[in-house]
């Protein structure tokens, strides 16, 4: 019997990205570095400076943060060098090893922001993909509330400069002291902490017989904390900092808050819509143990921050037609240019490039056609790349045409003349 012959398929490249996984088309590289530029104007407003971390790192680096189970997340492998490698999950244990090492060349508190690919290898679903782009704000080494308040008002501050408002979104403050506190009270033994704070942050989002049996005989004492809401003069000098500022309006406290990651340790904090359609925008916290942990001790410093993903971000930019409009506008106007030049006569090329250049050279953005192409054809690229001036070599040389595209309006120009006429009509 002759065997059926091996598919073609298995011989070409695949046409679809990775599951998980996103191509930008220009459209969405456009949106993409939108977002981008908000998060970096707000970041420096507030006094943020720029850093970055490599996108490997070692896997011991993520293990030592979160334990052995955290590999079952990560995109990890042996490299050339035998080396456990992994790519980075989250900035947070990249940056305690980098203020480790370098803690001493800067002065305090450091105020630091990043944006960055990070990949999860876990389910994807609405919300979270196999890789996604963050952005991460820190403070390191000041211990004092006004730090929290600063952090807080960032995120808000953030969000606002996308055009959403207190409407849209909402801040959910809470704090882990709050509840090691209350075990305290309890008498609950210390080796239970994590597990129940565990068990809290995910009882809005399991059926309460399962939060219950995970409690034991602490769920009623929890339930009615949590239907009551908690008291705490921390959190409500928090809030009182941020009504000071004007953004009170974007915060409420929540209790139930507590953040999945074990190395928080005081003020946490998550944000969502306030329809409730999506995952959190933004989390994160205070963490003042991390940097001490992963550097054995060599180094203590109080820190915290926070990440705000691309994912639901856009998302929510989707849903909030003033958003939408926002970044339509914005991105659409990006892609336009400047100048096209029109060369009508090939015998032109040659002139027609030497400006183009001179032109490129005082920072406008010009486009031509490569090769020989027909006038309309031309004029109609011009429309289509949103140009605001079109110069046309011509049988006019050695003067230009040059074409008002929102106008119509069109004189010829000397080029003894031509960069101070082609500058005032763009003005």
């Amino acid at each position: 019997m002759i065997s059926a012959p091996v598919p073609e398929q298995c011989n070409t490249l695949p046409m679809q990205a990775l599951p998980g996984f996103r191509d930008f088309l220009p459209d969405d590289c456009a949106r993409r570095n939108y977002i981008f530029a908000r998060w970096r104007e707000v970041a420096r407003r507030y006094g943020f400076v720029e850093w970055e971390g490599p996108p490997l790192e070692a896997t011991e680096l993520y293990k030592k943060k979160s334990g052995g189970e955290i590999v079952e997340q990560l995109f990890n492998f042996t490299d050339k060098g035998e080396r456990e490698v992994a790519l980075r999950p989250e900035l947070t244990p990249t940056l305690a090893r980098v203020v480790a090492v370098h803690e001493r060349e800067f002065k305090k508190p450091l105020k630091w922001f990043s944006i960055g690919q990070f990949f999860r290898y876990e389910k994807q679903q609405r919300g979270r993909l196999r890789e996604h782009f963050q952005l991460n704000c820190d403070i390191i080494g000041e211990k004092d509330l006004a730090a929290d308040i600063e952090l807080v008002a960032v995120s808000i501050d953030i969000l606002r400069a996308f055009g959403f408002t207190e409407k849209d979104f909402v801040v959910r403050i809470s704090d882990r002291e709050f509840w090691t506190d209350f075990f305290r009270d309890e008498n609950v033994p210390a080796e239970r902490w994590d597990d129940l704070l565990q068990a809290i942050d995910k009882s809005a989002r399991e059926p309460r017989e399962k939060t219950a049996e995970k409690l034991g005989d602490l769920a009623d004492p929890v339930f009615a904390t949590l239907k009551s809401g908690g008291k705490s003069a921390k959190l409500e000098q928090l809030v009182e900092g941020l009504r000071a500022r004007g953004l009170a309006d974007f915060v409420v406290i929540d209790v139930g808050i507590v953040r999945g990651l074990a190395y928080y340790t005081g003020i946490v904090f998550e944000v969502f819509d306030r329809a409730g359609k999506f995952r959190a925008i933004a989390g994160g916290g205070r963490y003042d143990n991390l940097i001490s942990q992963l550097s054995d001790g060599a180094i203590s410093l109080p820190a915290l921050g926070f990440a705000m993903g691309d994912v639901v971000l856009g998302e929510l930019i989707n849903e909030i037609p003033r958003a939408r409009e926002a970044i339509q506008k914005a991105t659409a106007n990006d892609r336009k240019i400047d100048i096209y030049v029109v060369i009508a006569k090939e015998q032109r090329r040659a002139d027609a490039l030497k400006q183009i250049q001179q032109l490129r050279d005082r920072g406008y953005r010009i486009d031509y056609p490569l090769t020989p192409t027909k006038v309309a054809r031309q004029f109609q690229a011009a429309e289509d790349l949103g140009a605001r001036v079109a110069l046309l070599f011509g049988d006019e040389w050695p003067q230009v045409k040059i074409k008002n595209m929102a106008t119509g309006e069109q004189q010829l120009i000397p080029t003894d003349n031509f960069m101070s006429r082609v500058e005032s009509t763009l003005r």
